[in-house]
């Protein structure tokens, strides 16, 4: 204790010794000090003969911790103030020097009330003297260094604490040195100095507030607990303070004039050495103040609650400061407690922001210290070009300085504290708006940095003010043509800055670009840098091609960076293909938002949300375009923002819009609401009802009113504008006691709208004076005068303000013609004038506007500024790579044109990523028609970046890798021609020189060599690099690396391969490269999942099809060996069941096979089918239903040994690997089938086709053998096929086809062999059928007679008719019969319908085929038929009767439906149409055919009805007996199995066919007709191939002598009178037999009756007919039926026999008459006889009557014939006139009229 106090004592003693020994302290001025300092020495004495002497410590001496010295210590200030106070410098440069002392190691700390002054403290009155010593530039510089001294040590010292007007005054005296000094070094120290002191202060003001904000969350805990900083801790804190704001000085002094160097410029630093000076010494005082607190423990601590006590008086009465409030040291001592007086800046910031709190008073004072170096930022520099050493400017500049490193040294408290967040806005922003604009490059210079401080500290809070820096400030230099280039240069490092920060970037785009209210910042900053980039910028006079250099490189630059932003900021969403495995399995990104960017942002006012921004983004851009519009065509604008529903067409609306769209052209604004119409009347009123003109005179109202739009020209449109602000200022004023009225106000306006364009137009030269302006308005207010006093004060303020628009922005500066330096300099100022006034007033109006700002987090708002900007980009980045060959700027070409594909490539932007690539591409050479002569060493770098996008970037290339392997294709050439080596080309024609012609490209590249000595050494080192290692292995990789690329890109990538390949191989000297790298990919990937090899090998596949049929069988070659190599390799992976990648590997063989006509080709395809089936048999699965669609194609060729070593290969697979792995090969079981089909159907080869037919066999045991394989194996295209019919779909169905096929496309002995086994198996192996079996087979076995519907000219039809059709009839029916009992019920109609339609046929042989095999199925069957079969079979022979009956009109065509079908019957209606006969030959045969049909069925009708037995073929001599009559039980046939219905259904149709041909003997008409077609038709030119055999051998040679013949063989004889005879005895013989076996059976008694009738009719007509018959061959037929008539008859019944004789006796009688056979005339001899009998006729009365009655009896005998014959000419005569089927059937036949008439006689 007693050691510090002595120390202390000694340091006043020797100063006060120092003082008083000097030479001036005898002055006389200096009295009042020499008293002053002597008794403080005796004082000072006296203590010291208290306390024992000791030895001097070297060590710091500390201060006592007591009231006592405290009061000591400041006892003795009294000699120091008068000290400070004299004119004596040494007596000044000693005291200060002790007082700095004194407080520096704390026993001077100032913290009582001030003795002269009680409303202070001493340490204020301390700071007072000390600042007080410095009187202006005059200072001895010692005392200024001294000054300097001790100020900074009480600011900064830990012991004593100075607040608000204190610490402005040390800071003020501290800038005031800097400025007066004329030392450089006091300078520099000064400046270095106020450095330190603003870093302490806010490092004060952070610290107290960090501990505020540790109180309130340890509100709980007990203030005698709060812990206190340690020393150590306090020191340490304090010295890197100091280090940091060194670092930022030098910073702030040397970085920021680096860039100020303009390239070919020196920049010189003569400062350097005072710099280390003074740091030296402000590093030595900052120690020495530390000192002074490094062993105390409670010193540096402040009572927290006393703080927060202290600040809630601060902002309503800000204090100095109490003892116990304000203390630093923490001393418990009590201190009397003074209310603070405020300063000057207290009161202001009391009285400016009254509602602003501070939470402490260091917080006021670090606010008081920014807001007055804001202040003396603003102060303007005088006219003219500053001087560098004039005050104005230094001062400009070192406050600039300062607020810099204020605001790089920014704290929390700082950048979130609401008060200066508010002196940000109103005191620098608009400071920055007029420093910014400065011609000064230092000030420029440094309000740029300030501004990246800001942008990068306090963009949330600076939203509107950052957007006036950028569109009024920075944008609008880089524009202009006047700006110098070195404010551009700048401007251009502060954008490489920004630029360069990925979340300034995003956040301009999303907080301007997508604001409705705001500019397009991101937009136009890039259009602005793209132009720059090209060398388009406007450049001052006088730039130097560095310069401009210089400038193009900084600008691109500034755009890469913003690509490599986008690119950092989205990087989450890249996925590199390095990355991902051999599978080539998509990544998808971790994240979607950006969290590093997140953690640096943790304010965020507003939310992000992309889809929200982008929505915003597409509405401003429709706003925008309607606002361009309106500018225009203001009509059309509304019209277009109504319609977008962005703006409602009401005026209140349109107003609104008026008022509050900055962008909208006043002058276009001015004229629509001056317009006449009705609706631009009815806006401009709401416009003007907007305004609020209340309290306010009418200049000013009209200053307002003009605001918003420019006065139009027109004076009607002025004077509807003046009338209408008129109305409304009277409205909003009615009662100022001015204006008598609104038309005084009206007048008053317009006069002073004149005012003002006489005052300030530069047009009018004599000026409107005060006296004349009151002159011309007098008597307008209602004929009196307005006060003069009123119109004197208008016209002042009118001459000293003129009426203007409202400053919104500056216009765009424009293209102006610069012709020298100084012109330039005059505009630039002028502009930037405009530029600073404008933005003046824009910050001013917003710098109360809180606008939210949103802190871009999400990753996709990169899609939409890619979208919007990748044209200037590419703009850019083309021109540059095109017209410069600096290696710098290629190199910043390329990486932009790298970051903009990755960008595109991550967002799927597939537009612009191939705009990109193929940008790329073209810069390379390899693909333009250029020379390679031309390449250089920006292309070979193109190269590269293409390869390295290639590598990084492949999995989002898709479509523009075709771009990227089109250069790698044509690269290879490139390396040729630099390795001298030969390309490998399928044939050659040109000379490798002409690679080299001026003319020629890489694509008319030869095969001969290159002499590269001949190049230019760069030429040939460019061309040399092409064939580098490095650029060999990249390339390499690529393909190497395509296993890394996942499934969609890698299918991308294999089309664009495909596609070069194709363009490579159509040259005329085509290449293999790109096919041998699809081979080697297809290796490399060949292990991916088959999802993606599936996909892949689709398109490999298909250009293996095109390849494979190139017409050049060296590529077709290639292509089917390097297919065979792969499917090897891919079969040998196996296959599970259920797959098809084999199936699609293979079908590339299918296809070459198929459509490539090489026969080399074929052949080896063959052949690698063959050596995989003999070496990889076990292995192929879906594999097989290719190579049988091979082996298929090879069996219809021609060539032997093709087919031969196919169809080995084929047997062996039938006869050995069917037997060892038919499971696995089942699901090729039909193309198996099909392929042994193919065989057997090739003529050229029949030893072959019969075996394929054995083979078939063979197949046939397997499927009837292993059904339950069939069933369990899945087909795709057995999906929907039930597990019981898949034996029949998959085995039997295929098996049955195929030999159907080849009955129908073989010849004779193949298609037989094919039919009978087709036959072999369906009756082997039919009873495992099912029933939908059978009719899916029999549609099958249908289809053998589609060859009967091919043209009559077909020259094997003959022979199929009478060979194969007939086989395969029979063969049906005799399958029919064999499963009868199943195809019965189930196919019956069915063939009946076939056979229908064979007898339907114009063809001879098919329809007897077809009624055989009708009779031959009913007579084997008939027997199992039912009732319902009966009916159908019935049917059948109805619709073969409607057929086939010759019914002469054969061309007259009627649409019947028979069984399903639809047929075309002749019309028996239409008799007479045959008058309208066509002597066509086809038509004749057509109709003799179907004659010869009708007699068929006749036939067929007889044999199944009686067959074996006929009853008409029995031989009678001259008598019968019994057994000559056929009993019913005795007929074989099916008469027994049919019901009389059935049997009578027949005779009924007989009959009608009957009456149809028997008509035709007395119809002559027809007759004739007839006749003259037979004798006018060319028979010669009949057709014979619808004819059998027989037939046509009869009819041979065919001549006119041939038509006798052929009509007798279709059942019509005579001359002129042509009859049908054969028809009618055909019918009505059968009728007859039919009718007497029934008449005879005793079980069909019940229909006895109606067959006795219609048998007594017949019968009448049968005797007639046989009585007018003359011809001998008519009479020979007829005698037929006339026998059995009477055959029959004789074995009736004597009752019966009696009702038969009494019809057919009288005709009987005449017969007899005739000359006819002896065996005739003995049946009628037996007739008779049996009559004589029945009607007990006796030989006498015989005689008697005859004798009687002669005479008579020759009467009776001639009655007959004359009754019969007049009745007959009367019914033929009837028959005419009424139609056929209206004639009455019943009993009053001819012959009964006779009976009638001969009883009578």
């Amino acid at each position: 204790m007693q050691n510090t106090e002595k120390t202390r004592e000694m340091f006043i003693v020797r100063a006060l010794e120092k003082i008083l020994s000097d030479k001036d302290i005898k002055r006389s001025h200096h009295s009042q000090l020499k008293r002053a300092c002597e008794v403080a020495l005796e004082d000072i004495r006296k203590e010291l003969k208290d306390v024992d002497t000791d030895s001097s410590s070297s060590a710091l001496p500390l201060p006592k911790n007591d009231a006592a010295n405290i009061v000591s210590a400041e006892k003795y200030f009294l000699p120091f103030e008068l000290a400070c106070q004299s004119k004596g410098t040494r007596i000044v440069v000693t005291a200060l020097d002790c007082l700095q002392k004194l407080i520096a190691y704390g026993h001077l700390t100032g913290n009582i009330v001030d003795s002269t002054s009680p409303d202070k403290f001493l340490i204020n009155r301390i700071v007072e003297t000390v600042c007080g010593c410095f009187t202006g530039p005059n200072t001895d510089e010692g005392v200024q260094l001294q000054i300097i001294k001790a100020l900074l040590t009480v600011v900064t010292s830990q012991h004593v604490q100075i607040h608000e007007a204190s610490i402005l005054l040390a800071v003020r005296t501290c800038y005031n040195i800097y400025l007066a000094s004329k030392n450089l070094i006091n300078q520099t120290t000064a400046r270095a100095t106020l450095t330190q002191m603003l870093n302490v202060i806010f490092a004060r003001m952070e610290a107290c507030a960090e501990r505020i904000d540790t109180a309130d969350s340890e509100s709980g805990v007990d203030s005698s607990q709060t812990p206190s900083i340690p020393n150590g801790e306090i020191q340490t804190e304090a010295e890197v303070h100091a280090e940091m704001s060194l670092s930022e000085e030098n910073v702030a002094d040397d970085s920021i004039p680096d860039e100020r160097i303009v390239p070919g410029e020196e920049s010189l630093s003569e400062e350097d050495e005072v710099k280390k000076v003074a740091t030296l010494f402000v590093d030595q005082l900052m120690e020495q103040a530390l000192q002074g607190v490094a062993l105390k423990s409670d010193d540096c601590s402040e009572i927290v609650e006393n703080g927060r006590a202290g600040s809630d008086s601060i902002s309503s009465q800000p204090s100095t400061g109490s003892a116990v409030n304000t203390s630093v040291s923490g001393r418990t001592t009590p201190a009397p407690t003074l209310p603070r007086v405020p300063s000057q800046e207290s009161m202001d910031v009391t009285e400016t922001d009254a509602p602003a709190r501070f939470t402490h008073v260091t917080q006021k004072d670090a606010f008081l210290v920014f807001r007055a170096l804001c202040k003396l930022s603003m102060k303007p520099l005088p006219d003219g070009i500053p001087d560098p050493k004039s005050h104005e400017l230094r001062s400009k500049v070192l406050s600039l300085q300062l607020l810099l490193a204020v605001l790089q040294n920014a704290g929390p408290t700082f950048k979130s504290s609401p008060m200066f967040i508010t002196a940000i806005k109103q005191y620098l922003c608009v400071a920055l708006s007029k420093n910014g604009v400065s011609s000064v490059p230092e000030v420029f210079e440094l309000s740029l940095a300030i501004f990246l401080a800001l942008l990068s500290k306090f963009k949330q809070h600076l939203k509107m003010q950052i957007e006036v820096f950028f569109r009024e400030i920075f944008l609008n230099i880089l524009e202009t043509s006047s700006s110098s280039f070195e404010h551009k240069w700048m401007v251009m490092q502060a954008l490489t800055r920004i630029c360069a920060d990925a979340q300034s970037v995003v956040d301009i785009y999303v907080n301007y670009d997508c604001d409705l209210a705001a500019a397009n910042i991101f937009e136009r900053l890039v259009n602005d840098l793209s132009k720059i980039a090209q060398g388009r910028q406007a450049l001052e006079l006088g730039a130097t091609p560095n310069q401009e250099k210089s400038m193009r490189i900084r600008g691109l630059e500034c755009l890469v960076s913003i690509l490599k932003c986008m690119v950092e900021w989205s990087r989450d969403l890249y996925v590199n293909p390095i990355s991902q495995t051999n599978l080539g399995q998509d990544e998808k990104p971790s994240s979607t938002a950006k969290e590093n960017h997140v953690a640096a942002n943790h304010l965020t006012p507003s939310s992000d949300n992309p889809q929200q921004f982008e929505e915003k983004k597409a509405q401003k851009e429709v706003w925008e375009q309607g606002i361009e519009m309106f500018n225009a065509k203001p009509l059309s604008g509304l019209r277009f923002l109504e319609q977008n529903k962005l703006l409602n067409r009401e005026a209140n609306s349109v107003a609104e819009f008026l008022h509050n769209e900055e962008r909208l052209d006043r002058n276009t604004v001015g004229d629509f609401l001056g317009e006449n119409s009705d609706y631009c009347k009815e806006v401009m009123c709401a416009y003007v009802d907007l305004m609020d003109f209340h309290g306010r005179d009418i200049v000013s109202a009209l200053r307002s009113f003009l605001d918003g739009f420019r006065l139009p020209g027109e004076a009607q449109k002025i004077d509807r504008l003046m009338e209408k602000f008129a109305a409304r200022y009277w409205e909003c004023n009615p009662s100022d006691g001015i204006f008598a009225s609104a038309d005084t106000a009206y007048v008053l306006a317009y006069s002073i709208i004149m005012l003002t364009t006489d005052l300030h137009s530069p047009q009018v030269k004599h000026k409107m004076s005060k006296e004349q302006y009151i002159k011309m308005n007098r008597g307008i207010n209602d004929s009196k005068d307005i006060p003069a006093e009123y119109l004197s004060q208008i016209y002042d303020e009118i001459a000293g303000h003129e009426i203007k628009m409202k400053v919104t922005s500056s216009n765009k500066p424009g293209k102006q013609v610069i012709q020298n330096e100084k012109k330039r300099r005059f505009l630039f100022n002028m502009e930037m004038e405009a530029i600073s006034s404008a933005a003046k007033n824009l910050m001013q109006s917003v710098s109360h506007v809180q606008a939210p700002f949103t802190s871009a987090q999400h990753l996709e708002h990169v899609r939409p500024m890619f979208k919007m900007a990748w044209t200037p980009f590419l703009a850019a980045f083309s021109v540059g790579l095109q017209d410069c060959d600096d290696p710098e700027v290629a190199t910043l070409c390329l990486d932009g044109i790298r970051c903009a594909i990755r960008i595109a490539c991550i967002f799927h932007m597939n537009l612009e990523r191939d705009a990109y690539v193929q940008a790329l591409a073209r810069f390379t050479l390899l693909t333009a028609n250029s020379p390679i002569t031309e390449m250089k060493s920006k292309n070979i770098d193109t190269i590269k970046i293409l390869i390295t996008v290639a590598h990084t970037d492949g999995n989002y290339l898709g479509s523009s890798w075709l771009d990227i392997i089109k250069c790698i294709s044509q690269l290879e050439l490139a390396q040729l021609v630099g390795t001298s080596v030969r390309p490998q080309v399928f044939s050659s024609s040109k000379s490798f020189s002409s690679f080299l012609s001026p003319s020629s490209s890489f694509h008319n590249y030869g095969d001969s060599s290159l002499n590269l000595n001949s190049l230019d050494p760069s030429v040939k080192e460019s061309i040399g690099e092409t064939s580098s290692q490095s650029v060999v292995v990249a390339v390499d990789r690529i393909f190497t690396g395509s296993t890394r690329l996942d499934g969609d890109a890698i299918v991308d990538f294999v089309k664009a391969l495909c596609q070069v390949s194709l363009e490579e191989l159509s040259k005329p000297n085509p290449r293999m490269f790109s096919l041998q790298k699809i081979v080697e990919i297809s290796y490399y990937n060949m292990g991916r999942i088959r999802l993606q090899w599936s996909r892949i090998w689709q398109v490999i596949g298909e250009h293996f099809d095109r390849v494979g049929c190139s017409p050049n069988e060296d590529i077709a070659f290639f292509a089917v060996d390097s297919l065979r190599q792969l499917a090897t390799k891919f079969i040998e992976k196996g296959e599970f069941a259920n797959f098809r990648f084999q199936k699609d590997f293979l079908r590339p063989f299918e296809t070459i096979a198929k459509k490539n006509r090489s026969a080399t080709i074929k052949d080896m395809v063959v052949r690698c089918i063959t050596q995989m089936v003999q070496s990889q048999a076990h292995n192929i699965r879906s594999g097989w239903k290719n190579i049988f669609s091979v082996f298929h194609l090879a069996a219809a060729d021609s060539d032997e040994p093709l087919v031969e070593l196919a169809f080995v290969t084929t047997g062996k697979i039938i006869n050995n690997l069917y037997e060892q792995q038919f499971p696995v090969m089942i699901d090729s079981f039909q193309d198996a089938v099909k392929c042994l089909s193919e065989f057997a159907c090739n003529a050229a080869f029949p030893d072959t086709s019969m075996e394929a037919i054995r083979l078939l066999r063979i197949c046939a045991k397997y499927v009837v053998e292993k059904p339950q394989l069939f069933m369990e194996h899945n087909m795709e295209q057995d999906m929907q096929v039930c597990e019981e019919d898949r034996p029949w779909v998959r085995g039997w169905f295929p098996l049955l086809f195929e030999l159907s096929c080849i009955v129908n496309r073989c010849k004779l002995d193949v298609r037989t062999r094919a039919l009978t086994v087709l036959f072999e198996i369906i009756k082997t192996y039919g009873d495992t059928f099912k029933p939908n079996w059978w009719r899916d087979l029999f549609q099958v076995l249908f289809r053998i007679f589609d060859n009967m519907k091919l043209p009559e000219q077909q020259t094997e039809k003959a022979e199929w008719m009478t060979t194969t059709c007939n086989h395969a009839l029979y063969a049906i029916v005799d399958v029919f019969s064999q499963y009868f009992d199943v195809l019965g019920p189930l196919l019956l109609e069915d063939l009946y319908t076939q056979l229908i339609w064979c007898v339907h046929q114009d063809n001879e042989q098919l329809a007897k085929s077809g009624t055989n095999c009708f009779e031959n199925l009913v007579i084997s069957n008939g027997s199992r038929f039912t009732e319902e079969i009966w009916n159908k079979t019935c049917a059948c022979l109805a619709s073969l009767f409607t057929l086939s009956c010759p019914l002469l009109g054969h061309h007259i065509n009627k649409k019947v439906e028979i069984f399903g079908g639809i047929y075309t019957v002749r019309s028996q209606e239409s008799f007479d149409e045959i008058l309208k006969y066509d002597p066509d030959p086809k038509k004749f045969s057509a109709f003799l055919i179907q004659s010869m049909v009708f007699q068929e069925v006749m036939v067929t009708v007889e044999n199944f009805i009686f067959f074996p037995f006929h009853p008409d073929e029995s031989e009678k001599a001259t008598s019968m007996s019994d057994s000559d009559s056929v009993k019913t039980t005795e007929i074989p046939g099916m008469y027994s199995k049919m019901s009389s219905k059935h049997l009578l259904n027949i005779v009924s149709h007989l009959y009608n066919c009957n009456q149809i041909v028997s008509n035709l003997d007395s119809n002559t008409a027809v007759q004739g007709a007839l006749w003259r077609a037979v004798q006018d038709v060319d028979i010669a030119q009949m057709p014979l191939a619808s004819w059998t055999v027989q037939t046509k051998e009869k009819l041979l040679p065919l001549n006119e002598n041939s038509k006798p013949r052929i009509m007798r063989m279709a059942g019509f004889e005579g001359g002129p009178n042509i009859s049908a005879f054969t028809h009618e005895y055909r019918t009505m013989s059968i009728c007859m037999k039919i009718m007497f076996a029934i008449l005879r059976d005793p079980l069909r008694q019940d229909v006895h009756k109606e067959v006795k009738e219609i048998l007594l009719e017949q019968s009448v007509l049968v005797l007639q007919k046989f009585l007018h018959l003359t011809d001998a061959y008519q009479l020979e037929r007829w005698a037929r039926l006339f026998k059995l008539i009477m055959v029959n008859i004789c074995e009736l019944p004597d009752a019966e026999f009696k009702d038969y004789a009494a019809v057919h006796y009288p005709m009987l009688c005449y017969i007899q008459c005739k000359d006819i056979s002896p065996e005739l005339r003995l049946l009628l001899s037996e007739y008779f006889l049996r009559l004589g009998t029945v009607f007990q006729v006796t030989d006498k009365a015989l005689a008697d009557y005859l004798d009687n009655t002669t005479n008579s009896l020759q009467k009776l005998l001639a009655a007959p014939t004359l009754l019969y014959s007049e009745h007959l000419r009367r019914v033929e005569e009837v028959a005419k006139e009424v139609p056929s089927q209206h004639r009455p059937i019943d009993k009053m036949t001819v012959t009964a009229y006779v009976l009638k008439n001969y009883s009578e006689l």
